[in-house]
């Protein structure tokens, strides 16, 4: 690609931004740097290399080191291991390119895939790109069969549908990621909040390679959090700036339905003279009372939050795309 097609001038920085973080991965520092830069050197863009050492014990600070010579080359490393989002928004805040294109260092994803993803981004076609590892080189059931069911399931409670969300192989427009806040295992959901704010989002096949060396970092337990992080964004793609909406239908339905519960109890004392002290129900119709009661002063102080938050911070609850015109 030559270098008219960048987006970038040279006064607002880089072209591009690779985005690696590294946990115990000293045997691929190298490797990976060497498949990256005759890559990167024929693309024809001003670009930056920006490593990150997440907490590692096996001396992948010492290999770092010895490739950190090269000017390109940025390397961060943390004082413990905080993990792989942390490590993602670590390379977010210190990129200086138009285009940030993120990856594994593990050499599983394939640096021939990076010009393919830049020029999706650089011709102005789309936000973000995910990868897609269509013919994943990994083990079925602890690995691929997991990721299948959770693709699955974020697809649909997201309503952004990517086959591989856990693909970080991935390609943004700076300012899709300079401005979001990340967390947990939150990183794998950047395509999904971002289409909240009208990003468009693009998925294309890439190319996947067996780990050759090292040992993997992910294993089934990750899932678990996976999915708790899931019910997060959900919960902030939907309701953010109206959670009142979120607690208020459950408050009224249960509420209602203690409300029926004691009426009816109340109308078999008043006119049948029946006992209901000691029945279940009249447990069951005051504690759905109670429930709905607090789900609705829950929802209220979450909306008294939620504007305390915008206002004082003067958060928009709104993006701009593009603004043309304007007063004389």
């Amino acid at each position: 690609m030559g270098s008219d097609s960048g987006i970038l001038k040279e006064e607002k920085g880089k072209a591009l931004s690779i985005v690696v973080p590294l946990f115990n991965e000293r045997e691929n520092v190298k490797p990976l740097y060497e498949a990256l830069k005759p890559v990167l050197d024929g693309m024809s863009v001003d670009y930056e290399i920006i490593l990150i050492d997440d907490g590692s014990t096996d001396g992948t600070a010492g290999e770092l080191a010895s490739i950190a010579s090269d000017p390109r080359i940025m390397v961060i490393e943390f004082r413990r291991n905080f993990g792989q989002t942390a490590a993602f928004a670590a390379g977010f805040d210190h990129a200086s390119g138009e285009v940030i294109i993120t990856m594994d260092g593990d050499l599983q994803n394939d640096p021939a895939d990076v010009p393919k993803l830049y020029a999706m981004i650089a011709n102005g076609d789309y936000d973000l790109v995910s990868g897609w590892r269509k013919n994943r080189q990994d083990t079925f059931v602890n690995r691929k069969l997991p990721s299948i069911i959770a693709n699955w399931l974020i697809s649909k409670v997201t309503g952004v549908k990517l086959h591989d969300y856990g693909c970080s192989l991935k390609a943004y427009r700076s300012d899709v990621v300079k401005n979001m806040k990340l967390y947990g295992e939150m990183h794998r959901f950047i395509p999904a909040v971002a289409n909240w704010y009208g990003v468009s989002v693009a998925e294309v096949e890439t190319t996947h390679h067996p780990r050759r060396m090292g040992k993997s970092k992910y294993g089934i337990g990750r899932t678990v959090r996976v999915l708790l992080d899931l019910i997060t964004v959900k919960f902030l793609q939907s309701f953010s700036t109206k959670p009142i909406q979120f607690f208020g239908p459950m408050g009224l339905l249960s509420a209602a339905g203690g409300f029926l519960i004691s009426f009816y109890l109340a109308a078999e004392k008043i006119f049948f003279g029946r006992p209901i002290g000691g029945r279940p129900l009249l447990l069951l119709g005051v504690l759905m009372l109670i429930i709905g009661i607090q789900l609705i002063g829950m929802g209220l102080l979450g909306e008294m939050l939620v504007r305390t938050y915008h206002e004082s911070q003067k958060k928009p609850i709104y993006t701009i795309k593009k603004i043309t015109g304007g007063k004389v």
